[in-house]
């Protein structure tokens, strides 16, 4: 369950992120309301996911689906490259989120 709970808090960090762009310095409100409620939202279910999981595994992996999903949105909602040394470490962060999930 605590994975579970890991990974939604993950899914809104990537949400909080690529708010962050929408807000325009939180000069826009719903996007920043949205997003900062998705930023306490992320650091809430960490939090939750802590009780049961070590921290540095957990945090790790939190920050790793955050950069990894918001990387990948970057590149499709707002065109950042898409280059093979990037792609490729992308990939290298996810080989490092699945070992951690694997030696826990």
């Amino acid at each position: 369950m605590a994975w579970a709970v890991l990974f939604a808090a993950g899914l809104l960090e990537i949400c909080w992120a690529i708010g962050l762009k929408y807000t325009e310095g939180f000069t826009r409100l719903t996007p920043s309301v949205l997003t900062l409620a998705a930023m306490a939202g992320s650091v809430l279910l960490l939090g939750l996911a802590l009780k049961t999981l070590p921290i540095g595994t957990a945090y790790a992996v939190w920050t790793g689906i955050g950069a990894v999903g918001t990387a990948i949105l970057g590149i499709f909602l707002f065109g950042e490259p898409a280059s093979g040394l990037r792609l490729a470490s992308i990939g290298l962060i996810v080989a490092g989120i699945v070992g951690l999930k694997l030696v826990t």
